[in-house]
């Protein structure tokens, strides 16, 4: 259910907690635009408050980004979010999240992680840093030898370039902080 809702909304809004006051401002004005699943990075010593108090909003599906340890899955958990994403591929982290019935999207960056996420039974991975990496055309030739898996490409995505990624019927959703 929750991929098929991010289907639908095409891009994810990544958030980097550095002031509340003003992640409060980004959430209430992406939810105004009618964005309700939010991605909110583990990347400063706020995040799991702003996650906890953006779960208690029925309207928001609130995920944790930037998930590297199996503590740092159960916190989020704990906190209340609704979905995980990594920047790479660890598979205690695949099997925490598979054994909590918890949405999950590991990182990729090489055909090798695809296969060890798929040998887990992973049907949908963040492919990241997207541009640094070549971009649609190495999205376009890692993912050919694995029709119906997905991809969420994030870093370095901006507005000028999503609508493409969009267009390649592997990409589920495009992530991005140019949102805010």
């Amino acid at each position: 259910m929750f991929f098929e809702e991010l289907r639908k909304q095409r891009i994810l809004p990544i958030l980097t907690v550095k002031d509340l006051d003003q992640t409060r401002k980004d959430v209430a004005n992406l939810k105004s635009r009618n964005f309700r699943i939010i991605e909110i990075t583990l990347r400063t010593p706020q995040s799991i408050d702003a996650i906890n108090e953006f779960c208690s909003d029925e309207d928001l599906i609130i995920g944790a980004g930037s998930i590297s340890t199996v503590s740092q899955m159960e916190n989020v958990i704990k906190a209340g979010a609704k979905f995980g994403v990594s920047p790479g591929f660890f598979p205690p982290l695949v099997k925490k999240a598979v054994d909590s019935n918890f949405p999950y999207i590991p990182g990729i960056s090489t055909p090798s992680e695809i296969m060890g996420g798929v040998n887990l039974g992973v049907t949908v991975f963040k492919f990241f840093p997207s541009e640094p990496l070549g971009g649609l055309v190495t999205l376009r030739a890692m993912s050919a030898p694995f029709p119906g898996l997905s991809f969420i490409p994030t870093g370095g995505v901006n507005s000028e370039i999503s609508d493409e990624y969009l267009k390649e019927k592997c990409v589920l959703a495009v992530g991005g902080s140019w949102l805010v």
